[in-house]
């Protein structure tokens, strides 16, 4: 593995942490709703799909 994809795996993962921290998720727990659901679980599942999808474009981009 090169060292590009590696920072950028590893900047990834950092903002995931961020993203997921409870200074940032305490923001999110509103009483509002969003399709029928929760602000809070709805948010969560955003993060999780836009965490996935970066991760997925890393790995399938490769190393050039």
């Amino acid at each position: 593995m090169k060292k590009t994809l590696m920072h950028r795996l590893i900047a990834l993962f950092c903002l995931g942490w961020l993203t997921l921290s409870f200074p940032l998720l305490a923001l999110w727990d509103q009483p509002l709703q969003v399709f029928g659901l929760p602000l809070l679980p709805a948010g969560l599942f955003a993060v999780w799909v836009v965490l996935i999808a970066a991760l997925a474009w890393l790995m399938e981009r490769g190393e050039g």
